[in-house]
């Protein structure tokens, strides 16, 4: 089930085009992606190097001496995770177009997983129009609250 996909940065200034083969992803707890998104694991979708097209090239982090993280330098947005062997690149689900595709189907990293924060089911849900500090500040910026 090939499937041409699109996404890129928050700014919009990094663009790519990615060949999907699988809607599989996983999430990886470790610490160094904890540190590179900020969030409590990295979500990312698995695929060959060559199966991505920038549209842009993206920065590139250094973030170990065997990888490397491609990120906009304008708005921060982090896009992915590779080796620095080039066998494949980990794109982050969150910078697809329509992440909404994909299901996690593994975890790596695990030695740093948060348990309490795999589950989270049970907690109470607010969409960003229904929290009052979001919608009252969109409001008064002349805007819609975003989805």
């Amino acid at each position: 089930m090939t499937r041409d996909m699109t996404g890129g940065c928050q700014c919009g200034r990094i663009r790519y085009r990615a060949t999907i083969e699988t809607h599989e992803a996983y999430l990886c707890h470790c610490r160094m992606c904890q540190r590179a998104t900020g969030g409590f694991a990295a979500a990312f979708v698995q695929i060959p190097a060559d199966a991505v097209t920038w549209d842009s090239e993206p920065d590139w982090y250094a973030s170990s001496p065997i990888a490397h993280r491609p990120f906009c330098s304008t708005c921060g947005t982090p896009l992915g995770f590779a080796f620095l062997d080039g066998e494949g690149i980990d794109l982050t689900l969150g910078s697809f177009d329509d992440p909404a595709v994909f299901v996690p189907v593994s975890h790596a990293g695990a030695e740093s997983l948060h348990e309490a924060w795999l589950d989270t089911s049970a907690l109470p849900r607010q969409t960003s129009a229904e929290t009052a500090s979001v919608a009252r500040r969109w409001q008064a910026a002349g805007l819609k609250v975003p989805e």
